[in-house]
């Protein structure tokens, strides 16, 4: 306890660098694990056409969210 004390001055600083670190690393996680998550759907559902699950216009649609929800992370990334 008592040394905890005498050398916070120096873990202080680095124990707040450390927990920044782990929340950036949290961050960029999330955001690749969505980003993979989508590609995903993407290719499902490409699956489901060439299948014939699906008609072309839904699976227009839905491409095209796909693909917006893909371009709208990717250009949040680059903001951050």
């Amino acid at each position: 306890m008592f040394l905890d004390l005498l050398c916070f001055p120096v873990t202080g600083p680095i124990g707040g660098l450390m927990w920044i670190g782990e929340k950036i690393q949290e961050r960029a996680n999330t955001e690749y694990d969505e980003t993979e998550n989508l590609h995903k759907l993407l290719l499902s559902l490409q699956l489901a056409y060439d299948m014939g699950n699906i008609s072309e216009e839904e699976f227009e649609v839905q491409e095209e969210e796909l693909l917006l929800k893909i371009q709208a992370l990717e250009e949040e990334s680059v903001e951050d």
